[in-house]
């Protein structure tokens, strides 16, 4: 009988952390709490600020839910749902200087990126296994597209969030392949734990994203307000929270 697919290991992908060794309940534990924690702080940084509650907390709900039973039906919600972030993300903070010449408007980028979307989605049932690779390549055109802004940009503070966002998706890509590819090593030395690590990396690399978007979003829509990049508590310490400030221009009477 084919089993349900709401079933506990129904999905197609497990990941290299042993099943049920610290819960009865949760398959992949820290796995599953290593979700929690990130999207956690994520939401709280910038969910409300952004308007990304909704989109944030079910991509950290259903993330959760399939770490935690690894069922068929987790896995597709985890998957879509960052699809469908994506997307919104995609429709709201895509600059129109790089929209293709026979779309117009904003509204006509709308269009395109939701009947992507629905291509995308259903595309996703036919072979569920590949939907994570093709994911973390989208970051690939994300690269590019801050690339082609850093080129004309001449802030330092802009560069240097960059590189750091770089350098924290390097090292979440590379924990997420070698938990992928070389599961067998980390098995013989029992150190499974490289997916969760990429949780809390990607997690790192998209608190310094989210303000480079913010930054170059009002660049192009709002730039009388000079946005400008600033990191909290201090420049000085190793791990800081960046964020924006806008000089709101002085009103002509």
């Amino acid at each position: 009988t084919m089993p349900s697919i709401f079933s506990y290991q129904s999905a197609e992908v497990d990941w290299c952390e042993g099943n049920f060794e610290r819960s009865a309940v949760i398959a992949e534990y820290y796995n599953t709490v290593s979700v929690g924690s990130s999207q956690g702080r994520l939401e709280l940084l910038f969910g409300h600020h952004m308007g990304w509650d909704l989109p944030l907390l079910l991509a950290g709900i259903f993330s959760m839910y399939f770490h935690m039973t690894l069922s068929y039906v987790g896995q597709l919600l985890d998957e879509l749902s960052i699809l469908w972030t994506l997307a919104v993300a995609y429709s709201f903070w895509y600059p129109q200087a790089y929209f293709p010449k026979f779309i117009k408007t904003r509204r006509h980028f709308y269009w395109l990126t939701g009947i992507t979307t629905v291509i995308s989605t259903l595309m996703s049932f036919v072979k569920p296994t590949l939907n994570a690779y093709a994911l973390n390549c989208i970051a690939f055109h994300l690269l590019y597209l801050t690339w082609r802004e850093l080129k004309k940009c001449n802030d330092k503070r802009v560069h240097r969030m960059a590189a750091v966002m770089v350098m924290w998706w390097v090292l979440a890509i590379t924990s997420w392949i070698s938990d992928r590819w070389l599961c067998w090593l980390w098995q013989a030395i029992n150190f499974p734990y490289f997916h969760s690590f990429w949780h809390v990396l990607i997690a790192l690399s998209l608190l310094y994203c989210c303000p480079l978007v913010i930054y170059f979003d009002v660049s192009y829509e709002m730039p009388s307000f000079k946005p400008k990049l600033e990191y909290w508590p201090s420049d000085s310490w190793p791990v800081v929270v960046p964020y924006v400030i806008l000089e709101e221009p002085h009103k002509q009477c």
